[in-house]
Parts: C-alpha cells; structure tokens; sequence
C-alpha cells in the first residue's frame, strides 16, 4: 500500500507540480479549509513541534506559519519526488524537516494528516480500512499531546463516489479512537465538504 501511494503521489506531482493539484486537492480553498479543521486542535496553545504525515510539498508548513505557529515541523512523505519539493521550497527556513523515512520522524507535541487515508486505489475497502488503523497508531505514538486526521465520508452522496476513494464511517472511526487512544475526542462534520476530520486530545 506504500508503494502504490507513492506512485500515485509521485505521479501527481509530476503533473501538476507543487501545488494544490499536486496533491490531489481541487482548489487551494479547500486545501486551505481542511486545514482550519486539523489546526482546531491547537485552540490556542503554543506548540514546540508538528509532525505533518503525508507533507506533500509541505503546504501545512506554510500554513501554521501564516497563522502564527512558529514551531519545530517535520514533515514526512512516502514520495521522494514530494520530499525534494518540499525541501527545495523551505531550504531556507531552519524550522522545517522533511524525510521519507519514517524511523526519522520523532515524537512531537502533535501531529496531523490531511488527505492520506482517501485514495485507496484498488486495494480492497477492508484492507485499506486495516491500513488506516494502522496508521492512527503510528500517529498516536509520534504524538505527545494529540493529533487530528480528515478523511472522506460515508455520508457522501452515493451517486458521486469514486471507486478509487475510501470513505470512512465518521462514527467507527470515532468509536475506535475514542476508546483506542483517548477519552478526549472531536468529530468535526460541520464544514462544507464531504469529508471530516477527528481531533484526538490526550
């Protein structure tokens, strides 16, 4: 499954370049929206590090700084080809790291994914839903304090969905966090796109 991701990812870049479309979002706005939904995580706390999983060229980088949140990022993508992006984009902030080995990838005060459990490809819903588990439990250790994930939604419109795309059940992914990770869980499906996004607070 990390290997078709990459080469999805890798491909898309290659196409579009560092840029929204680059990692598979329509539009800057809503790129920009999901990341208001993830950053309700912080309300207000100052942090000393992020870890960004699926970074991409690094966008939510720009993005906590534009908001003020000038802290320690690490940001880690299975693409290479994301990764040179990434590092030729910000090579002159100290503050940003990115790598596509996740063994370098330390725990920080909290950590976010945005987009990375969506395009499943043609694995089986049931193994990318395993996959997706998987992965929330690499995010809890590498999270001090919380972290906050998007993912599409069950509640889409049936007629619209893609074959290639996995929506979740936003209530089985709250249930599994709720008592996997923590007592201290949002759900946030109030934002006008077919997705949501969970904050997991410890």
């Amino acid at each position: 499954m990390h290997e078709t991701a990459a080469r999805y990812y890798a491909d898309k870049v290659r196409q579009f370049g560092a840029s929204p479309r680059g990692v598979d979002w329509n539009s800057e706005a809503s790129q920009v929206l999901r990341f208001e939904q993830l950053l309700r995580l912080i309300d207000g706390r100052e942090l000393t590090s992020v870890n960004d999983y699926g970074c991409g060229y690094g966008a939510l980088a720009d993005h906590l700084h534009r908001a003020g949140c000038r802290c320690r990022y690490t940001g880690f993508d299975l693409a290479e080809s994301m990764i040179a992006h990434a590092r030729a984009m910000h090579e002159a902030d100290p503050l940003c790291t990115f790598t596509s080995d996740l063994g370098a990838v330390e725990t920080a005060d909290c950590s976010f994914a945005s987009g990375v459990f969506n395009v499943k490809q043609d694995h089986p819903s049931g193994e990318w839903h395993a996959y997706v588990l998987a992965t929330l439990g690499v995010m809890d250790r590498l999270s001090a304090t919380a972290f906050a994930f998007n993912m599409l939604s069950s509640y889409s419109d049936r007629e619209k969905r893609r074959p290639d795309l996995f929506y979740g059940d936003p209530a089985v992914f709250f249930d599994y966090c709720k008592t996997r990770f923590s007592s201290r869980v949002a759900l946030l499906h109030d934002y006008p796109l077919y997705e949501f996004t969970i904050v997991v607070r410890k």
